[in-house]
């Protein structure tokens, strides 16, 4: 990134949503170029979202990257959701064209489908394991299934109300050497076929809002339960958000909408 003092553009979008303040917020800088690892750190940790996006042009498409408060991760949907909507949003892209992304973990894309962007993602299945003990007693309650893919473990528990009561405790989340914990079952209501929370204290984030990629192990893990390849999934934070998820043999595609919420300049 050339020019210290390069006025660099900052948005902030609500992503898994349609109205403002619900979802899961992440903020997008627009980039001329590469920029340091270090000051890319520092400007997530002062943004303090559970993700912040950093992309450049690059080939055809655009470079990637994301930040939570404390660590890079390898993959994050929600700040891909709002960077495509940024790039479509300011004129960066057609609105009719796929926006192409490389990422740590390989291209990914995304396309507009109406008021809906379609994310195409590798799909991260779990294989059953061996609950840790320290998993059970941190989440506090019986689980019916276990698994664990590179990035998470994913706890299936009893119902949508031993979901949507956890309180876990976060201190003992964070000694598990994963990403983050998902915690998912069936969903009471119609509407959904499933639904989740998603928590990363190890990665700086006590409870994503909404995770994308998340979808992409729950994706294939509800498919398999409930023999549907197309599925609507709830994450019941405070914020709340939906995502559709179709699976496609080693792909996920993960349907969300975006609202910008706040435009700024990073000076």
């Amino acid at each position: 990134m050339s020019g210290a003092r390069a006025v660099i553009p900052l948005i902030q979008v609500d992503a898994f949503t349609s109205a403002p303040f619900g979802g899961n917020p992440a903020a997008v800088c627009l980039l001329t170029g590469p920029a340091g690892e270090g000051w890319m750190q520092d400007v997530a940790r002062e943004m303090n979202l559970s993700e912040t996006a950093f992309l450049y042009p690059e080939g055809s498409g655009y470079r990637l990257r994301w930040f939570t408060p404390t660590v890079e991760v390898d993959l994050c949907g929600h700040a891909t959701l709002a960077s495509a909507h940024v790039l479509w949003e300011r004129g960066r892209v057609p609105p009719e064209s796929r926006i192409d992304f490389e990422t740590k973990s390989g291209r990914l894309s995304a396309e507009r489908q109406g008021e809906w962007i379609e994310l195409d993602f590798p799909a991260k299945p779990v294989e059953p394991v061996e609950s840790p003990p320290d998993l059970l007693a941190a989440l506090g309650v019986p689980a019916c299934f276990v698994g664990r893919n590179r990035l998470d473990y994913l706890v299936e528990v009893e119902g949508e109300s031993t979901v949507r009561a956890l309180r876990p405790d976060l201190a003992l989340l964070a000694s598990l050497p994963v990403r983050g914990v998902m915690v998912t079952s069936g969903a009471d209501d119609p509407r959904y076929d499933f639904i989740s929370r998603f928590f990363a204290p190890g990665s700086g984030i006590a409870e994503d809002p909404v995770t994308g990629s998340a979808h992409c192990a729950l994706g294939p893990y509800w498919m398999v339960r409930l023999g549907k390849e197309q599925l609507l999934g709830y994450q019941a934070s405070a914020r709340g958000g939906t995502v559709r998820v179709g699976v496609r043999g080693d792909r996920v595609r993960l349907g969300g909408q975006a609202v910008t919420v706040l435009r700024g300049e990073l000076v």
